[in-house]
């Protein structure tokens, strides 16, 4: 079993320890992402839209420079500071998911890394 560190600037750099993903045995388990923009290193958006949108951006980069791709998510787990956003976050979801979605679980936290509102991981099929 081989395992291999992802990491892509086409996503936000991990601000702690941990990998923004991690490759192992077909299979690419992402660290949850957050709705930091890479080339800014900060959370532009402030509604749950804008936030949504550009965390699902950056699980595709992230899911991408593993090999992978939405199409190979068989796992996600999204979490959400109000669940009373589930629905505005299920429609930008789901547009990346149009047949055969993911497994799934949603919850609501008391809080999320930056204040931000919304976070996304996933686990995937590889190449």
């Amino acid at each position: 079993m081989k395992r291999t560190v992802i990491s892509t600037d086409k996503a936000p750099a991990a601000i702690g320890p941990y990998s923004q993903a991690i490759k192992i045995n077909g299979m690419v388990f992402t660290s949850g992402q957050v709705p930091i923009v890479p080339e800014t290193g900060k959370i532009e958006a402030t509604d749950i839209e804008g936030q949504a949108e550009q965390v699902m951006k950056n699980l595709e980069a992230v899911l991408k420079a593993a090999g992978s791709d939405f199409s190979k998510v068989v796992k996600a787990t999204i979490f959400l500071k109000d669940l009373g956003h589930f629905a505005k976050v299920n429609e930008i979801y789901g547009s990346r998911f149009k047949s055969e979605p993911p497994a799934r679980s949603c919850v609501q936290v008391a809080k999320l890394p930056l204040d931000c509102l919304v976070e996304i991981e996933a686990v995937a099929l590889t190449d």
